[in-house]
């Protein structure tokens, strides 16, 4: 008897059986993967495609074109980053700047896990958007702007616990931060490190210790 030989199949890579929401969740998933790497102009929609099989064919039932798909990967970016910073800023059992020295380390160390390729979806659209379609401009400064009011909550804290300053101009120190943390993220993927992100805080932080 001979052993046979496991037929090798050519062409395209065969069908994969997901249902609507499935596929849907899959392309944004993959949408933020890559944009937060390469940005979006760059990404062709063919590169999100290949990596999860899906059709081309198939992408315009989910979006209606690849502006749709940016805002909606931008959504559910800024519902993802929300997240994180509520399950940092909100912890109650550190002090509220330690709540954000502990929001920067996390950071640090998802840079690190992707050797700095990734970096903040939100600053890399804010970098295009002078040749992104006009609806993203508006969608950005909505996000950056729920950002800071939710640090704004931690900074208020902190004037209660005595770390800050009860003068302090807590609006305008947390849309300060943000300002300040997007060149951090930028920096630190230009030198591949995150040496950027610390003399960032440090810096952040020795000017509003009390």
């Amino acid at each position: 008897m001979t052993d046979s030989k496991p037929l090798v199949r050519r062409g395209r890579p065969p069908k994969i059986a997901r249902d609507h929401l499935e596929t849907r969740e899959l392309l944004l998933r993959c949408g933020m993967e890559v944009l937060t790497e390469q940005g979006f102009v760059a990404t062709g929609i063919d590169t999100v495609l290949k990596r999860i099989q899906v059709p081309k064919g198939s992408f315009y039932h989910y979006f209606d074109s690849k502006e749709a798909f940016g805002q909606a990967v931008l959504q559910r970016y800024a519902e993802y980053f929300a997240r994180k910073l509520d399950r940092w800023l909100l912890d109650e059992q550190v002090t509220p700047l330690q709540r954000l020295v502990n929001f920067v380390e996390d950071a640090k160390a998802g840079m690190e896990k992707y050797a700095f390729r990734r970096g903040c979806l939100v600053g890399n659209l804010g970098q295009e958007v002078s040749v992104l379609p006009d609806s993203f401009r508006q969608q950005l400064e909505a996000v950056l702007c729920d950002w800071e009011n939710q640090l704004l909550g931690c900074l208020n804290a902190a004037v209660e616990a005595g770390e800050i300053e009860a003068q302090t101009d807590c609006q305008a120190l947390a849309a300060f931060f943000w300002i300040g943390w997007e060149g951090a993220v930028l920096r630190a993927r230009l030198v591949q490190g995150p040496r950027p992100l610390d003399i960032f805080i440090k810096g952040f932080l020795a000017g509003i210790v009390t």
